[in-house]
């Protein structure tokens, strides 16, 4: 009897043209999203292509010269010595450091736009690196893209609820409901071949319409990695449709009207969708401050007015402490640039428990969040979404490690060489380390992911029990 029941609400559907509206509004919407979503990759893989285009012409100036030199075509004038450790590694050599679109980031773009994708390296505090961030308008920051991500967590749930306010309550209110349970028929599976039809067409539009975009969008539907987080976006918005649906089903338990459970079910998508998770990043934020900027700037003016005061003290302890880097019987001798390192190390470790005290705090307001988000399927969606697309916060935090152990072995590098006065040639130049962007692997992917669907799975699960259950109570007449 359910298949007869969805066969029923096709022709029904198709008659009051109710599915040609969904196709036409689901486009659009899908359509303009993927839109802005492939607008902001191509503008990060242009400039990272421009980036790794300067680096390249940088460096092959850099090899051109420095053969020159040794060949002695070149001669060397004045203080800028184009092969020291400090030009070098601080400038003419040093690296873009780049984490390259992900496979599906056109279909979210997540945390991308808010947090760096590239840094250019130097030999200074790693505060000057990560500060280098591109101008934007904080306003487009705060309000985000319209993106696919924003129209499956935000909008989808209203065409999901207007599908199904009214399950129950239009064959009460046309006077059909005791005509179709003088059929051989339950209220149970008359429910289900509604829902079934109803959200079965949502679903697969959604699904439709995301791989027609990722075709569009040049994605590489023969990689593994992309193949598996493609099922696992499925499988999240089969759930988070069945949450909405399920949630319907509960309402129209209740025996109202069509028109109050309109109005029910749209306060709990704002209650859900937009209020709970700005209460959790309320809290969250309460709870756990994080040290102000302002702080960080004084903290390091005042480590950085320490430090040149005692300068020569600080160069002299670090050749006391390093005393391989000086020839037997020679003195320190004290420069501009072996200053301006010695004083940059020390107000390195004055501003460091700032930045400790930073990071914690980031990290508990994470930690709060991540409890918080199984109370809202809005925001175990974003979240599970977001790491699908490859733009989550999780994402940044391995790229920005990568960052921190590149940057820790280019400046053990290239320092000693600095306060040696060490010269490099064309060879050592070209034998620099590379930086290559690790990848997260598949399973790093599915731990996070399966955890929210574990989660989705959950919520969805018992709003249907218990509006199953409460179909016993709803009466025909």
């Amino acid at each position: 009897m359910i298949g007869t029941v969805a066969k029923q609400e096709w022709r029904l559907l198709k008659a009051d043209r109710t599915l040609a509206a969904v196709v036409v509004l689901m486009a659009a919407m899908v359509g303009y999203s993927l839109y802005n979503g492939s607008s902001w990759v191509a503008f990060q893989r242009q400039t990272l292509g421009a980036a790794e285009t300067e680096q390249a012409e940088r460096k092959g100036k850099l090899l051109k010269t420095l053969k020159g030199i040794e060949e002695g075509r070149i001669e060397v004038k004045g203080t800028q010595d184009p092969r020291s450790a400090a030009s070098i590694g601080g400038n003419s050599s040093a690296p873009y450091l780049a984490m390259p679109p992900a496979p599906l980031a056109t279909l979210a773009v997540g945390q991308s736009d808010l947090y760096p994708y590239y840094f250019k390296l130097n030999l200074r505090s790693k505060q000057a690196i990560l500060a280098n961030d591109e101008i934007e308008n904080p306003t487009n920051l705060l309000a985000g893209r319209f993106d696919l991500a924003f129209v499956l967590v935000y909008l989808f749930p209203l065409v999901a609820l207007a599908l199904g306010y009214n399950l129950i309550s239009s064959e009460r209110e046309q006077g059909t409901l005791a005509l179709a349970m003088s059929q051989p028929l339950t209220m149970r599976e008359m429910v289900t071949g509604k829902i079934v039809l109803r959200g079965g067409l949502l679903l697969g539009l959604v699904v439709l319409f995301t791989f027609a975009g990722a075709l569009l969008t040049g994605v590489d539907l023969g990689s593994s990695t992309v193949w598996l987080r493609l099922g696992l976006w499925v499988s999240l918005m089969a759930l988070y449709t069945g949450f909405w649906f399920g949630l319907a089903v509960l309402v129209n338990s209740y025996q109202t009207s069509s028109a109050t459970n309109a109005l029910t079910l749209a306060g709990a998508w704002l209650g859900l969708v937009l209020v709970l998770p700005s209460v959790a990043n309320l809290v969250a934020t309460s709870m756990y401050p994080v040290p102000s900027r302002v702080e960080m700037v004084q903290a390091m003016r005042v480590a950085g007015k320490e430090a040149q005061s005692k300068g020569s003290m600080l160069l002299a302890k670090y050749m006391e402490d390093h005393p391989e880097l000086m020839p037997a019987g020679e003195k320190p001798a004290a420069d501009f640039t072996t200053l301006s390192y010695a004083v940059q190390m020390e107000v390195d470790k004055k501003v460091e428990p700032v930045l400790k005290r930073f990071d914690e705090q980031v990290e508990k307001q994470q930690a709060f969040v991540e409890g918080f988000k199984y109370l809202s399927p809005a925001i175990l969606a974003q979240t599970a979404i977001n790491d699908l697309a490859g733009t989550s916060l999780g994402r940044y935090q391995h790229f920005s490690r990568q960052v921190d152990g590149f940057f820790d072995a280019w400046k053990g590098y290239f320092l000693p060489k600095v306060f040696a006065k060490t010269k490099l040639g064309s060879g050592e130049v070209a034998g620099l380390p590379v930086y290559q962007f690790r990848e997260e692997t598949d399973g790093d992917i599915l731990g996070r992911v399966g955890v929210v669907l574990a989660g989705m799975l959950v919520l969805s699960g018992a709003v249907l029990w218990v509006g199953y259950i409460r179909l016993r109570r709803v009466s025909i007449s």
